[in-house]
């Protein structure tokens, strides 16, 4: 079933361009944007709050850094695009694709700041949670939006999943950090998020 959006939704969805860039670029540009995701059974988004960037070359901890492979094929196609894997054995992944095509470059988002469909998302997550814990994590905020594997290779330039032009973010809110969870290239400060956001991972 395929889902439209009406004309008065208001959303200025990220065109392909905006992803066709350096994924270091996007990573700090995502801050503030909105991810949402139309679903049969309502509409859930949240402003972005925290990202890390992945690249292919220099960056053993990218899935692309060894070439292309069955999992990582959506990486070396087109911008603009979702990259969802599966982790731990119990949970997914969301990312977007960045650069040109062939480079396998994606953005992780790691957090987000919920903005509609809160009894959803609660609902997804199986229990009760509070806000600041619904989507303070990668794996939390893909299983509150009801983001899964069938969503791998879908274009995030139109519903049902896509990024919106959100909250204009001052260079001054951005902090860096190493990226998270990884065992290679951990030092590398290629984690981002707005500063003192309640609704970071950690």
């Amino acid at each position: 079933m395929s889902m439209h959006l009406p004309a008065s939704a208001g959303y200025d969805i990220l065109p392909r361009s905006f992803y066709e860039r350096d994924a270091l670029a996007v990573a700090r540009d995502l801050l503030g944007a909105l991810l949402v995701h139309v679903t049969p059974a309502g509409t859930v988004s949240g402003f972005i709050v925290e990202t890390e960037a992945y690249l292919s070359r220099g960056d053993p901890a990218c899935h692309a850094s060894r070439g292309r492979t069955k999992r990582n094929a959506v990486m070396f196609g087109p911008p603009g695009r979702a990259y969802v894997y599966f982790i731990y054995g119990n949970h997914y992944c969301f990312n977007a694709v960045t650069g040109p095509e062939g480079s396998g470059e994606a953005v992780l988002v790691r957090a987000l700041e919920p903005r509609e469909g809160l009894e959803i998302m609660a609902g997804r997550r199986g229990r009760e949670h509070r806000p600041h814990n619904l989507t303070s994590g990668p794996g939390k905020l893909s299983a509150a939006l009801g983001i899964g594997k069938e969503h791998n290779g879908m274009s995030l330039l139109a519903p049902p999943l896509f990024i919106a032009c959100g909250r204009r973010m001052d260079p001054s809110q951005i902090g860096s950090s190493g990226r998270i969870g990884i065992r290679e290239a951990a030092d590398k400060p290629w984690r981002f998020f707005i500063q003192g956001n309640p609704f970071l991972s950690r």
